[in-house]
Parts: structure tokens; sequence; C-alpha cells
């Protein structure tokens, strides 16, 4: 009797999903947005505060602690605003959850980015942002979510 080995799933995996929580971080009609070093991937695209959200976190936890570590702020965190799953070309995939920010403590201090910005929600579409970002950018810019 010949043994069988147990086949190879002919169906390749998927790409890796990234799960991240991101903030708009809201005053007076502007938003605060970061633009990437140019040494990270995707460099010099704007994207909004945030990052991967860690095992054993809620979303909202996530944000905090990113917002801590990126900008120096506690953060008290809003309502969802939208969520958006985004496959990109090179392969990867993201689930992004986006809250609204409208209070926090401290002084906004740049850890990681190149720079940041307040931006007037109408002035968004100006600024090139991650794939992932643009509709989010068409309709805050068009006033339907904040």
């Amino acid at each position: 009797m010949e043994e069988s080995s147990p086949k190879a799933n002919p169906r390749p995996a998927g790409p890796a999903l990234r799960f991240v929580a991101a903030a708009l971080i809201v005053r007076a009609g502007e938003v605060l947005i970061g633009q990437r070093r140019p040494d990270q991937p995707m460099a010099s695209l704007w994207e909004f505060p945030g990052g991967k959200i860690e095992a054993g976190e809620s979303a909202q936890q996530a944000l905090a602690r990113e917002l801590s570590e990126e900008l120096g702020i506690s953060a008290s965190i809003g309502p969802p605003v939208t969520r958006i799953r985004h496959n990109y070309r090179h392969g990867g995939a993201v689930d992004l959850q986006f809250f609204s920010v409208h209070q926090f403590t401290g002084e906004i201090q740049n850890q990681i980015y190149q720079q940041v910005k307040w931006v007037r929600l109408e002035d968004l579409p100006e600024y090139e942002f991650l794939a992932a970002d643009r509709g989010l950018i068409r309709d805050l810019a068009a006033g339907k979510l904040l």
C-alpha cells in the first residue's frame, strides 16, 4: 500500500492584512496630517497619525498608544468615523479604522514624521496621500464626514 503525502494548498495565500487605527485630529476646521519620512515605505506620502493594532488591544487603545508614541499627546479617542479595507498593488492589505479626536492634552511633538501640518479639510486634496486614504480625503474635503 502506497502512503500518500498531504497535498499542498493549490490556492496562494492572500495578502497579509494589517489592522490599523488612525486619528482625524480636528481643531477649528483643520485636521492634523503627517508626511512619511524618505526612509519609510511609500516615502513622503501624507497620512493620518495612527498605527498597527497589537494583539489584545482594542482599536481605541491602539490609537491612544500610537498618538502618545508618535506625537507625545494624550488623546481622548472619539467615535468611529469610517472603516476602509484596501489592497495595495505590491500585495499588502490594510484594514483602517478612523476615529475622530477633538480633545488631547500635551503639545504635539513630531516623533516619527518628516513633518506634521494642520490643514483645512477642503485643502486635503492638494496633498499626496497614501492610496488607502484617498476616498476618505475626497469625503472629508466635501464636508461629508466631520
